[in-house]
């Protein structure tokens, strides 16, 4: 049995890798094979090379970005882009379902839309160094590949899975380091679903240095402050680096040729890579207690501190002062009209927190967007930034804030950061607590608790098909939970 904590052995030569899984449609590449770390770890890896922690941490991420889905899925963002997907990306012959809706689209249609799904409500797990979220392309790219290549071992997926999460959080620093503009997480994404889709095809070495060739060119190298700017439906771009990837990996399937993937084989980044499987990533993923962009959650946690210590309420307050870094200083709306604006504000859900004691799915709704004291807080709020603050960042995410309140009184909090960064690990309890918060609104509580348990047995017990079955639920529960309501 290969050790991964030792450093992985030199790949064969080109002419002795392994044969391919399946018969594939191109000719031969006579081109050399990428004999870097990438490879060994993406073919090699086995389930039983998994440390047990490394196992339990990505059941916690599937849970988490599964009840992100079920509660992105309620959205408009979501509805259209599935809608898009089953009119656009129709199925040839390798199929899979898209996550909660039922319908039958191409692996690369499903990729997209669940990605796109999962972005929709801003609760998924992220990376600070990234300064992005990995699984949220990952998912959803496993999910429709397995499935159309009916590879449907539960062991098989979570080892997928977790190769997801090592690639991608390496590949999203490669590009920080390598790029001059900040471009978001479908970027390098697209790399990371290739790697995952040579994978599962069974792609030989040289196919497999094609297909994330091919992802990272064609990658979509949207630059993030845009929608900052100007949130809108396009988010974070995971959906479509997801696509991105799964196409790429067809395509080089079939022959289709690209250039040397520069995130992955650069001088500049090798230090990246030389640590597959001795340093786990994935441990360095932080969790997201509320649904709203991790830059606005600093200044949202201090308001709750503040409002639990002092037995505070909302009607106490004359105007809160936020002192934060640029880049939350830039998430600027007030008053939003749309659950993308309000997820990618700095003011709207810290007065939702001093209204509300809470940020939800509901505080994100367009039924909030009118809440008079909430309205109230949000437009008179003096937002800052602090170079110690901007120094800081992206390695860490600091804030303050100050409360004035109507008796002449200011009570100020320390520098806060937000909850469950990887240095204070997320309790599993508020893991489960989160999903069926997010997941019963919009499949109902029996299909959510079906979920929990077979993730729960993921690799042990469960397959991966016992999953895709639950996932199907998407129209017909939602009408089940209406008729309940």
């Amino acid at each position: 049995m290969r050790s991964w904590k030792s450093a992985p052995p030199s790949l064969p030569a080109a002419d002795t890798a392994p044969v391919p899984r399946q018969a594939f449609r191109g000719a031969n590449l006579k081109v050399p094979t990428m004999a870097t770390p990438f490879n060994d770890f993406v073919h090699d890896l086995k389930f039983t090379d998994l440390p047990p922690e490394v196992v339990t941490y990505a059941r916690r991420w599937l849970l988490d970005l599964i009840g992100v889905a079920a509660g992105g899925s309620t959205t408009d963002l979501s509805r259209i882009i599935r809608d898009h997907a089953a009119a656009q990306f129709g199925a040839g012959h390798r199929r899979a379902h898209m996550l909660f809706d039922g319908r039958i689209v191409s692996p690369a249609g499903a990729a997209l839309a669940g990605g796109m799904t999962i972005d929709a409500l801003d609760g998924h797990d992220g990376h600070k160094l990234t300064k992005g979220h990995v699984g949220c392309g990952v998912l959803p790219a496993a999910l429709a590949l397995a499935e159309a290549e009916e590879q449907l071992s539960g062991e098989d997926f979570l080892t997928t899975l977790v190769i997801g999460y090592e690639i991608g959080t390496r590949a999203g620093i490669a590009l920080h380091r390598t790029a001059c503009d900040y471009h978001t997480s479908g970027a390098w994404i697209a790399v990371t679903c290739a790697g995952l889709g040579a994978r599962t095809l069974g792609l030989d070495r040289a196919r497999t240095r094609e297909a994330i060739g091919i992802a990272e060119y064609h990658g979509p190298r949207s630059q993030m402050m845009r929608c900052i700017d100007h949130p809108t439906m396009l988010k974070d771009g995971s959906g479509w680096g997801a696509m991105t990837g799964v196409s790429a990996t067809y395509l080089a399937a079939d022959g289709f040729t690209g250039a040397p993937a520069i995130t992955v084989e650069g001088d500049d980044v090798a230090d990246l890579w030389g640590d597959l499987g001795s340093n786990w990533r994935i441990f360095e993923q932080y969790f997201k207690a509320y649904p709203v962009c991790r830059w606005a959650q600093p200044p949202v946690q201090a308001v709750m501190d503040l409002r639990a210590e002092h037995g505070l309420e909302s009607e106490d307050v004359e105007r809160i002062e936020v002192v934060t870094f640029h880049q939350s200083l830039r998430l600027a709306t007030r008053r939003p009209t749309t659950t993308e604006q309000a997820q990618y504000s700095t003011a709207f859900p810290v007065a939702s927190a001093m209204v509300r004691g809470r940020v939800g799915a509901a505080e994100v709704a367009p039924e909030a967007f009118s809440d008079p004291e909430i309205l109230r807080l949000a437009d008179s709020m003096v937002v800052s930034e602090s170079d110690n603050y901007n120094a800081a960042f992206p390695a860490r995410r600091i804030a303050h804030v100050t409360l004035v309140l109507k008796d002449g009184r200011q009570l100020t909090s320390p520098p806060t950061e937000a909850r469950f960064d990887p240095e204070h690990p997320v309790d599993d309890a508020v893991v489960h607590e989160k999903f069926h918060a997010l997941a019963e609104p919009s499949i109902g509580a029996p299909n959510a608790l079906a979920i929990e348990q077979v993730v729960a047995k993921m690799g042990a017990g469960s397959g991966l098909a016992d999953l895709l079955s639950e996932l199907r639920c998407g129209v017909a529960c939602m009408d089940r939970v209406s008729e309940k309501a």
